[in-house]
Order: C-alpha cells, then structure tokens, then sequence
C-alpha cells in the first residue's frame, strides 16, 4: 500500500508552567516546576495537598462567558490549545476542503468537576431530581471532540480516545494512521484533562499512587530519584495539527517535523502495576520504530512517560534498554513530568510537543528534582538530570502508558523533503 508521508503543521498547549506553547517550552528549559498548593478547593484533609495547576488561566478570554458556562473544565481546555495550534498551522486561512479535515481527541477522565457537583447536589436534595441540563453534555469525553470540530466546521472523522495515561498518544496514532491511509489531509488531535477536583484527588490517594511530599512540593515530582514516592496530578491540554505531507506543501504550511510510526501494546499483567520487566513498553517502542522504518541506533532522544512512582520509572528504563542494547548510554532521556506534573489522559501530547521542540532547537529538556541516585537505575543512561543538554535530534520517540497495561509510543523526525 502507498502510505501518504504525515507531517505537525500546528502546535497548542495550555499547561501548569506556561498557557501557550512559546512559553511551556521557555520554563521546560529553564526547569521551572509547575508544583504548588493546591487552590481550587480546601485539600487541607487530603493526604496530597498540592498539584501542578493552570496559572492565571481565565477561559472568558478565550471562549464567550455562557459557553464557558456550558462546558466542564477539560473542555475548556481542549478548546484554548486547540485554538492556539488551528491559528499556528493557519487553518482559519485557508480555502481547506473541511470534509476531509477532522479531529481526535483525548481524555482519560473527561468531566469529572461536574461529575462531582451535580451528585453533590443531588445527595444535598431531597431526592428530587433537579439536574442540570448540560450535565450529560459538560461530562462526556467525546464532547471536546465535537465542539472543537463545530466551532471550526471540520466534518472529517472525529471522535476520542480514552486509554488512561496512554490516551493521547492513541489520539495522535489514530490520526496518523486515517491521514497516511487517505482517510483525512488534516487533523486536529491531542488531549486534556481536569482532574484536579476532590474526587480526583482523592481517589489516586487512595490507591497510593501519589506523592504526599506537601512540605515541598516544587521538588515532590521526581523521577529516577532514590527518594521518589508518586507522581504529581497535573491539569491542562495540549493540541496537535497532522497534515498529509503534500497538501501542507501545497498551502505553504510549516512543517515543525514528519511523524514516522506507532506503536501500541498492552501488559497484560496488572489492573494498576507496569509489568516490572517492561516487556509491554518495549514491545510498544519495537512496533513504533518498525512501523517508522527505523533502527534502535537512529533515535537520539526519548521523552519517557517517566511519572516519578517506584514501579514505573524503572519498569521503563528496564524496557530502554531492552530496545536499544548499548545505544541507549547514547541517547538523552528525560521525564517532562518532573516540571508540569502528570497530565493523565493529556499527557502524551504535552510531551510530544516537548520531544517536536527538541527536534526544532535541538535541545533536551531536563529531568528535573534528581537530588540522591536510586541503585536500581543505571547511573551510565543519561537522563538529562536537572540542566537542559544542547543536541542535535534528528529522531524522538515519546512514550506513554495507562492503567490497564496500555502502552503508546510515537516516532517524529526531522523532516527533510
């Protein structure tokens, strides 16, 4: 089959270290940690009472006040990023044929705020049912999906993705995948998520997955440090334009980098737990090297899913090194999430954009809050600790798994005609 070529056009992101994508990159090298106490609600009973929020973030000066009303937290954000990245590959300029341009979008959790207020409210009642009319509507995951495609009139395939942490990156394989197979000549994908509510909070404190370092939580996110206890919740959105190679060349567009390969897999081991061998993340980087045509030995950084928990981080680095034999003590790593946190169903496509970045300046971002070594991670990887690291990145690969086992890797190259 003659697969079309797939290039990024446009990129969005609202994030807790920077509301556009100019600056999201700026405090990423810089190592700006977006930790803080946490201020949408009274977390004083809560065993984590901080997390990686949006800042100064009003969504009235983005969407019109009563749509605002209309729509959950997540799709407000979906809407903004999707903004910026539609304006930054001039989407709105061109004469496009919007039958053939679509959008994929993630989330892991999808309305949970006014999940959690109108059961509040109804426990609050009598009994009688009052709900909000838009309660359905404000809460469903593929409603960010919709209403970015009905404010821009794109009729392509449209639809979400949900697979925990890994969703975002299924998001940008999806739409990879219907461009290159002709489906579509452009697409708008990439997540969001709002989980900072109790219930969000609440429910990975009860599962133990997060960090409860409340006396600094600027430094609470720390992957591959000895002393490492959780990952930090984080919130926003991130958006990705794909484009079919030709037609972007037939518009002028600017192409960031070309996206080569994904690769999907599942554990198949545990309801929460990655397997501890990284046999399913290394199976999910193998399929997307392969799908990109690509050896272990052409990649120069990987964008790890790197959450800063006991299990993960070294169940990743143990599947590296599988893939990538001796050339993983040549590639740089980092985890991302040490600065913005951990966007869930948002994350992959905050750290794709990290890893198109690093292509376009060729620069690492750092693994920041690396104080004391763990024994168990090899000391010979570099993992990009605490300082940006200049290079040339011809090749990244992002990675990102979900409770459930699911694992999600994408490839993006220079592009070079």
């Amino acid at each position: 089959m003659n697969l079309k070529r797939v290039v990024v056009t446009g990129l969005g992101a609202l994030t807790p270290i920077g509301n556009n994508v100019q600056d999201y990159w700026a405090h990423l090298l810089q190592g700006v940690s977006g930790a803080g106490p946490i201020t949408r609600f009274d977390a004083t009973k809560f065993r984590t009472r901080f997390a990686c929020e949006l800042k100064n973030f009003d969504p009235t000066q983005f969407i019109d006040r009563k749509e605002v009303k209309r729509m959950d937290r997540f799709t407000q954000y979906a809407m903004v990023s999707a903004e910026e990245a539609v304006k930054d590959a001039h989407l709105q300029d061109e004469k496009l044929d919007k039958d053939r341009v679509g959008v994929i979008w993630g989330s892991g959790v999808g309305g949970l705020d006014v999940f959690h207020e109108e059961i509040i409210s109804y426990a609050k009642s009598d009994g009688t049912p009052r709900f909000n009319p838009f309660y359905v509507p404000k809460m469903i995951i593929d409603i960010a999906a919709g209403l970015i495609s009905m404010k821009y009139q794109f009729r392509g395939p449209n639809y979400a993705t949900v697979a925990a942490c890994a969703t975002s990156n299924i998001a940008l394989i999806d739409a990879f995948n219907l461009i290159r197979l002709n489906k579509a000549n452009v697409i708008v994908t990439g997540g969001s998520e709002a989980a900072l509510s109790p219930g969000g909070i609440g429910g990975f404190n009860a599962m133990r997955a997060m960090s409860e370092r409340n006396d600094d939580p600027a430094t609470a996110s720390r992957p591959y440090d000895n002393d490492r206890d959780g990952f930090v919740m984080g919130e926003g959105g991130a958006s990705i334009v794909l484009e079919e190679l030709e037609h972007a060349k037939a518009r002028g567009a600017h192409i960031y980098c070309e996206i080569v390969g994904g690769g999907l897999s599942a554990d198949a081991h545990h309801l929460t737990a990655p397997d501890p061998d990284g046999n399913g993340a290394a199976r999910a980087m193998w399929l997307s090297l392969e799908d990109g045509n690509l050896q272990p030995g052409d990649v120069d950084y990987i964008n790890t899913h790197g959450t800063s928990t006991p299990l993960g981080d070294v169940a990743e680095l143990s599947a590296i090194k599988k893939v990538f034999g001796e050339h993983a003590y040549a590639l740089n790593i980092s985890a991302t999430k040490s600065m913005t946190g951990h966007l869930l169903g948002a994350a992959g496509a905050v750290e794709a954009i990290a890893s198109i970045l690093a292509i376009r300046d060729g620069i690492i971002p750092p693994t920041i809050n690396h104080f004391t070594p763990d024994p168990a991670v090899d000391p010979q990887l570099n993992l990009t600790l605490n300082v940006a690291q200049k290079r040339t990145v011809d090749v990244a690969l992002s990675n990102g798994f979900g409770f459930g086992g699911h694992n999600a890797s994408v490839v993006f190259r220079r592009y070079n005609g």
